[in-house]
C-alpha cells in the first residue's frame, strides 16, 4: 500500500441523477456526494460507465466536474472519467478535468475502434503528456469496449508513463490481475472494477475498488474493503457474503439500471436515466429491491 496513490479504499462509481426533464438534478448529486462522505468512502470517481458518461454532453461535463470539485471540498479525492474512443477528445475533456481540480483521470480503453495494445499504449501516454500533473487511472472493461488492457501493456505504461497511478480492473480475469499484481512497480496501484471480486483482489494484495453498490450502501461496502485492507479476512468475507445478493443485483439489467432503482426507492434519486438506457420493468425492479431488503428500508 502507498501513500501515493490517488486514493486506498472504496470510490464509488457515481450515478448521474437526472430530473424528470432529462436535466442533470444538481441538489440531488451534491446530495449523493454528501452522502458517500458521510459514508465513509476514500475516493469519488465521476463520469465513469456508472455515471451514464456517453450521454453526457460538454456543456454538461464541465458543470458535472466542477460540482464534484466544490461539493467534495478537498475531503476526498475527485477522480473524473475522460477517456473516449477519440484520443483528442480524451485530452481536451482531461485538460478541463485538470483545470476544475480534479485529482485523477479516469482513462477507459477506447471503444468501438479496438485499438492494438500500441494504440492503446500510445492513446494513454499522449494524454498524459497533455496534462502530466494529473494522475491517470487506466479503467480496463473489456465486456463494455471489446478491447483488453494486457498486462504487459499496463506495465509499460506504469513504467514509461510518469503520472500513470492505477488501474481499475473490470476483465473479470483473476489470472491477468494477479499477473499485474505479482509484477507491479512500486506506485501502481491495482483497484477491482466488479464489486465481487473486490475481496479476492484485495486479499491477493490490491489496493481497493471503483463501486458501483457503494452508491447504495457506502457504509456496508467500506466496512467490508476496510476489513479486507487490514487483512482481517474473516470479518471481510462475512461482509462479502451478506452483500452478495445485492452486489449481484446491481447488474441483473445494464449498470445503472439497478443501482439507480436502488436509490430512487430510498428517495435518493428519482431513478430515470437517459436513452438508449430504458427503465426496468416493475417485475424485474421488485427483483432488485428483494435483493437490498436487508439493507435498505424499500
Amino acid at each position: 500500500m502507498s501513500d501515493s496513490y490517488v486514493f486506498t479504499g472504496t470510490a464509488p462509481a457515481l450515478v448521474t441523477p437526472f430530473t424528470e426533464n432529462d436535466e442533470i438534478d444538481e441538489n440531488a448529486f451534491r446530495h449523493l456526494i454528501e452522502r458517500q462522505i458521510e459514508g465513509g468512502v476514500n475516493g469519488l470517481v465521476v463520469l465513469g460507465t456508472t455515471g451514464e458518461n456517453p450521454t453526457i454532453s460538454a456543456e454538461e461535463r464541465r458543470r458535472i466536474t466542477d460540482l464534484a470539485v466544490e461539493a467534495a471540498d478537498g475531503r476526498v479525492p475527485v477522480i473524473l472519467g475522460t477517456g473516449t474512443n477519440a484520443t483528442q477528445e480524451s485530452v481536451r475533456f482531461s485538460k478541463q478535468a485538470a483545470r476544475a481540480g480534479a485529482d485523477g483521470l479516469l482513462v477507459v480503453g477506447p471503444y468501438y475502434n479496438k485499438p492494438t495494445q500500441e494504440g492503446f499504449y500510445q492513446h494513454v501516454a499522449t494524454i498524459a503528456e497533455a496534462v502530466p500533473d494529473c494522475p491517470i487511472i487506466v479503467y480496463n472493461v473489456p465486456g463494455r469496449t471489446s478491447f483488453n488492457v494486457e498486462p504487459e501493456t499496463m506495465l509499460r505504461l506504469a513504467e514509461e508513463v510518469p503520472s500513470m497511478a492505477g488501474v481499475k480492473e473490470a476483465s473479470g480475469d483473476l489470472e491477468q490481475i494477479t499477473d499485474l499484481l505479482a509484477h507491479r512497480p512500486e506506485g501502481l496501484a491495482v483497484y477491482s472494477g466488479d464489486d465481487e471480486i473486490t475481496l479476492p483482489l484485495v486479499a491477493l494484495g490490491g489496493d481497493g475498488v471503483v463501486s458501483v453498490i457503494a452508491n447504495a450502501l457506502p457504509e456496508r461496502f467500506s466496512e467490508m474493503v476496510r476489513a479486507a485492507l487490514a487483512d482481517e479476512i474473516g470479518e471481510a468475507r462475512r461482509r462479502h457474503l451478506a452483500l452478495l445478493p445485492a452486489m449481484r443485483a446491481c447488474f441483473f439489467q445494464t449498470n445503472p439500471l439497478p443501482v439507480k432503482a436502488a436509490l430512487a426507492a430510498t428517495g435518493q434519486i428519482n431513478g430515470r436515466v437517459r436513452l438508449p438506457l430504458a427503465p426496468m420493468d416493475e417485475a424485474e425492479r421488485r427483483r432488485v429491491l428483494d435483493a437490498f431488503s436487508a439493507f435498505l428500508e424499500v
